[in-house]
């Protein structure tokens, strides 16, 4: 489970673990942000909350988050899924790079694919091309859901083959 990929997890209300509660999670090498990429990936961040606090240098992001830990494996027909925001910070960050990034679209929004990392850098990798590198001095991440969970029709499903969301 996540205590094996160095995670502290913590239920929200809820004495079943991560599944039913809200999501409570810190990252400190490349096998934890695999872990932390699962329960991210479809995540929907607006590139309004999105920032870089190169002061404190930290970056942070407000996601809304698919709730994968409560899905089951398939899809089933009619069942009603879950989405929760989720606050991600990136601490010891050192420079910020973006690729097909236009920051003057402030509503526009982005379908996370993905979280790539190595010991210098976590990749947060979008649907569309578009990616954001966070160059690091060594990867510390913090990860909470908050607020309630919203319920959703919708449950991300991926063309394996194409390796493409729809």
């Amino acid at each position: 489970m996540m205590s094996d990929a160095g995670f502290d997890s913590v239920s929200g209300g809820n004495s079943g673990g991560v599944s039913g509660g809200a999501l409570k999670l810190a990252a400190t090498d490349p096998e934890d942000i695999a872990v932390l990429s699962a329960l991210l990936q479809d995540a929907v961040i607006p590139i309004s909350e999105m920032i870089y606090l190169a002061a404190e240098s930290r970056f942070a992001l407000v996601a809304n988050r698919f709730r994968w830990e409560d899905a089951p494996a398939e899809k089933v027909s009619g069942r009603i899924y879950e989405r929760v925001r989720c606050g991600v910070t990136f601490d010891r960050v050192t420079a910020v790079r973006r690729r097909n990034f236009d920051q003057a679209q402030r509503g526009q929004m982005f379908d996370l694919l993905a979280l790539e990392a190595t010991n210098a850098y976590v990749d947060l990798v979008f649907a569309g091309g578009a990616a954001i590198r966070l160059e690091v001095e060594r990867i510390l991440c913090h990860a909470e859901d908050f607020g309630d969970p919203w319920p959703t029709q919708w449950r991300p499903e991926h063309d394996l083959d194409e390796g493409s969301a729809t």
